[in-house]
């Protein structure tokens, strides 16, 4: 097609130019042929791609999300096809077309009326397969490419019926709070597993914020790695659930400080054995700095005027010596000395060999030493000897001393006949003290704890 515009420039022109003009013409007439051409070609391309993609949704097990066709065509804007595999929106694959014919339409062909639709120009194979495409039903189903429209969501003000509706069943709520972590049990797995493993819960929230604790922890991210860490250090595991139930605030420190801590009892000299007694004997020993274990080491072993080797089977044997408060231990140590009368050295062999005298009740240590030493007339180097008699209780030494000096074999010096030590007297069981030290049945015994 020639414009005017060229027609009267070669009217114009005269005969002279007659031959320039009817070649320009062909050329024009040529370009417009191969424009055409082109564009057929195009929406020949664009209609197989179309009917490809149409025919793969038809398929037993719809179109897949990555298909090889949907590649091909994502360039073509797909707004012919439904969210659906079998189907295609008849509106949307019109608007597809008039948006092609608008598109493909050469400059001009509006105006004269020249050009018609290129659908009228496609061959007629792709007529025939458009005319498949425009005739298929509407169906509803799922998006398969993620590029394609959505389906708009449910709405939460969606009317439904009462049989669907019997069967939505909804989850309790959490509480908002809650004094007891038993209610968050079945929705947390952190707690779930540390019930499996052995915490008791209901000691753990009777701690100081120890619950919320546990709410805030994740069990792979943070606590694995301290029963791993524990398990190094050599607590069993028939442990690690009482050994968390005592302190739960573990889980929270940082693993390199616990290590730390470790390598710093190890460079004492405590063995690996003493360390992981020395733990699970005392849950609370590595939640102290580096700092405060060696500043307790050197309150015993100064206040005490031990040696190395002996503060530290001190601190083995009792190891929470080094957990607990100073202000007990330094009482008991004044109530030794100065209400009690023990020399230094004497209350150092006491201490050594019954370290829970550092840690016991002192009205109770009073009265144990009051009856031991004034009324049974047991010397301060006697009661050095035989310590362990401080743990025993005050009503068991009355009630076999009692008897001991109605059969009259009260004697508690090694220098005389008969001796009875305090060890005996307070550490053997009721048959064996009766017919081995009292020289009576258990039956006579028992008659005289009913005459007091």
């Amino acid at each position: 097609m020639v414009s005017p515009e060229l027609g009267r420039a070669c009217t114009w022109g005269g005969h002279a130019h007659g031959a320039g003009c009817v070649r320009e013409r062909r050329e024009g007439q040529d370009a417009a042929l191969s424009w055409k051409m082109a564009s057929w070609a195009r929406l020949v391309s664009r209609w197989r791609c179309l009917l490809r993609t149409t025919r793969a949704a038809e398929g037993p097990r719809g179109v897949s999300g990555h298909s090889s066709t949907a590649q091909g065509c994502r360039g073509f804007a797909p707004l012919a096809l439904l969210p659906s595999r079998n189907d295609v929106l008849p509106w949307r694959l019109q608007a597809y077309r008039h948006a092609c014919v608008e598109g493909c339409s050469p400059p001009g062909s509006a105006k004269d009326g020249s050009f018609s639709s290129p659908e009228g120009n496609l061959p007629s194979p792709v007529k025939q397969e458009q005319a498949k495409a425009e005739t298929l039903p509407y169906l509803n189903a799922k998006i398969p490419y993620e590029d394609w429209d959505d389906i708009p969501p449910s709405s939460a003000l969606e009317e439904i019926s009462e049989e669907e509706a019997v069967q939505i069943i909804a989850e309790p709520l959490l509480p908002l709070q809650s004094s007891t972590l038993r209610d968050y049990v079945d929705h947390s797995e952190t707690l779930a597993k540390l019930v499996h493993l052995g915490v008791d819960l209901s000691q753990v929230e009777k701690r100081q914020k120890a619950g919320q604790l546990l709410l805030t922890l994740d069990f792979e991210k943070d606590i694995r790695k301290i029963l791993l860490f524990l398990k190094d250090v050599g607590v069993e595991d028939n442990q690690l659930g009482p050994f968390l139930t005592k302190n739960p605030y573990i889980l929270a420190e940082d693993l390199e400080a616990l290590e730390t801590r470790v390598a710093y009892l190890k460079s004492k000299k405590f063995g690996k054995a003493e360390i992981a007694q020395m733990v699970s004997r005392a849950p609370y020993l590595l939640l102290f700095s580096v700092e405060r274990l060696d500043n307790r080491l050197g309150f015993f072993k100064n206040e005490l005027g031990l040696s190395v080797k002996k503060t530290k089977d001190l601190v083995i044997r009792l190891p929470r010596l080094l957990t607990g408060k100073l202000e007990p231990v330094k009482e008991n140590l004044q109530v030794c000395q100065i209400e009690l009368g023990f020399q230094r050295n004497e209350i150092q062999e006491i201490v050594f060999k019954i370290p829970k005298i550092l840690t016991a009740s002192k009205k109770r240590l009073k009265q144990t030493f009051d009856y031991l030493h004034n009324i049974m007339g047991i010397p301060h180097h006697m009661l050095t000897r035989f310590p362990q008699v401080f743990n025993s209780k005050l009503l068991r030494i009355k009630e076999r001393h009692m008897f001991l000096t109605f059969l009259g074999r009260a004697q508690y010096d090694p220098a005389q006949p008969s001796y009875i030590s305090l060890d005996q007297l307070v550490s053997l069981p009721d048959e064996v003290f009766c017919t081995e030290i009292a020289k009576a049945s258990i039956q006579d015994f028992e008659k005289f704890l009913k005459t007091l």
